[in-house]
């Protein structure tokens, strides 16, 4: 099974936040009547209520049309209600106010890393820092981007130095905590993260981190119920439901993960991982039938065909309405409606990056690459994340320029080095080159953050191995896939 601090990686880039997007409540300077509807507008978005917090920041506009700090701040109530591409521009607007102002440096990373990755935000990030060298928000983000790019000793002088005018703010004990779980001490990153109070305050991060250290320790059952937390708030977080069933596994608990996990591991966009995590608990309980679909499934799932628009919600919850919609359009082929749909969806939210996703999905799923191209290099503008990625490197292939997906994959992962899935994806790309030494470096890599247990990555790795003419390494490649999946189980 994967180490459990190597998925302490799926901590860092969200920061500790619990919200989506960009997220800061800096300091903002300005006269005490503009200051209150700064506060007003604040607690309205804190309580979710964003219409009355735009009219709160209009009406401070008023007053102060040229302060930066407030443009920061409508720049993330846009991003928040779904406006991305005037959120950006209102970041852009703060920047051009004052091009020296901290928390517009910072909101600018924040967008960079999203939607170029964390390679190229790292400047941002580094002249937030220079323009305001003791601003917690800045250092404590600039210190996860650098731990999930994996620069351990970077991360940690940052830390030391946010730690050293801050030592009370909450992410300097969060910070360190992930630290100390990434050197394998679960005591010392449990006294920290208690120190840090975020998992008390239901984090999400922080959680995740906590049922981590717990598994260190060996508290399985700890670790599933705070995890089991977890799933319930985010049932769509593939990391926190294969660290759920890893947990289960761990603490002998097959019958729940079977319950838990079985309907989600037959859908066809399912984890291998969490696949195989079935099918071997159902071996473990003696229900070899049963288990041999979802063992041959996890094997084969890398080199299935992508599916785009799946017509399943996770673990039961309700799909977002115009969501639902499209998917029960492409579900039963009603293709041309469902392209109308999504454009008319386009017409009535422009700003909304999540929907030109949604529509480019609608195209692709279509076999229009061209047009979900289109829609998808808008929706990138805002976040590029992985699976959007993925898809338009799927978008790309289908409509043959292979280059160019070649290029983004190699983009991707020096933006994203950790990610062991896009590692994958370039390997396969280079083993259809016989390019095996490169194919054996990618994939060892991969093994390195946690991937050893995928069986897609052993086979590979044991191909490049043959390849290489290395034979012993092929011998103990091979050993491992079948460790995880017997060939004399699969054929019984």
């Amino acid at each position: 099974m994967r180490k459990f601090a190597t998925l302490g990686a799926a901590l860092l880039l969200a920061s500790c936040s619990g919200q989506e997007g960009p997220s800061s409540n800096s300091a903002i300077t300005g006269d005490a009547s503009f200051l209150e509807l700064i506060d007003d507008a604040r607690l309205a978005v804190a309580n979710g209520n964003l219409p009355e917090a735009g009219q709160y920041y209009d009406q401070a506009r008023e007053i102060e049309p040229e302060n930066p700090g407030l443009w920061v701040d409508i720049a993330r109530l846009r991003f928040r209600g779904g406006e991305h591409l005037t959120a950006i521009e209102a970041a852009d607007y703060a920047l051009e106010l004052n091009p020296n102002y901290a928390p517009a440096l910072l909101m600018r990373a924040q967008l960079v890393r999203d939607a170029n990755g964390l390679s190229e935000s790292l400047i941002w990030f580094e002249a937030a820092a220079i323009a305001d060298p003791r601003n917690p928000e800045v250092l404590a983000d600039y210190a996860a981007t650098l731990g999930d790019l994996g620069r351990y000793q970077d991360m940690l002088t940052v830390v030391r130095q946010l730690a050293d005018f801050a030592p009370t703010y909450p992410q300097v004990h969060y910070l360190q905590a992930v630290l100390a779980a990434r050197a394998e001490d679960p005591v010392l990153a449990s006294t920290l993260l208690n120190r840090s109070g975020l998992a008390n305050n239901g984090v999400p991060s922080a959680l995740m981190l906590d049922a981590i250290v717990d598994l260190q320790q060996g508290a399985f059952d700890t670790a599933a119920e705070t995890l089991e937390q977890l799933t319930a708030r985010q049932p769509d977080n593939v990391r926190v439901n294969e660290l759920y069933a890893l947990s289960l596994w761990l603490g002998g608990r097959d019958r729940v993960i079977v319950d838990q996990f079985g309907q989600l591991a037959q859908s066809d966009d399912a984890s291998p991982y969490l696949m195989m995590l079935v099918g071997r608990s159902l071996e473990r309980m003696g229900q070899r039938e049963r288990a041999i679909p979802f063992i041959l499934k996890a094997r084969e799932a890398r080199g299935r065909e992508r599916i785009v628009l799946n017509s399943d919600a996770p673990n039961g919850v309700p799909l977002p309405p115009s969501t639902a919609q499209l998917r029960r359009l492409v579900e039963g082929e009603n293709l041309s409606r469902a392209r109308r749909a999504a454009d008319q969806l386009i017409e009535e939210l422009p700003q909304s990056g999540d929907i030109y996703a949604l529509a480019g999905d609608t195209h692709l799923a279509s076999g229009n690459a061209q047009a979900a191209l289109e829609r998808y290099s808008v929706a990138a503008q805002v976040r590029r994340s992985w699976p959007l990625t993925r898809k338009i490197i799927d978008a790309y292939r289908e409509y043959g320029d292979e280059l160019a997906a070649e290029v983004l994959l190699t983009r991707y992962i020096a933006g994203d080095p950790q990610n062991t899935d896009a590692l994958l994806l370039l390997a396969e790309s280079s083993a259809e080159r016989e390019d095996w030494l490169r194919v054996a470096v990618l994939l060892d890599t991969a093994i390195g953050l946690g991937a050893g247990n995928d069986l897609a990555v052993l086979s590979l790795r044991a191909q490049a191995a043959e390849g290489l003419e290395r034979e012993e390494e092929a011998a103990r490649f091979n050993q491992l896939r079948l460790e995880l999946a017997p060939d004399a189980f699969i054929a019984s």
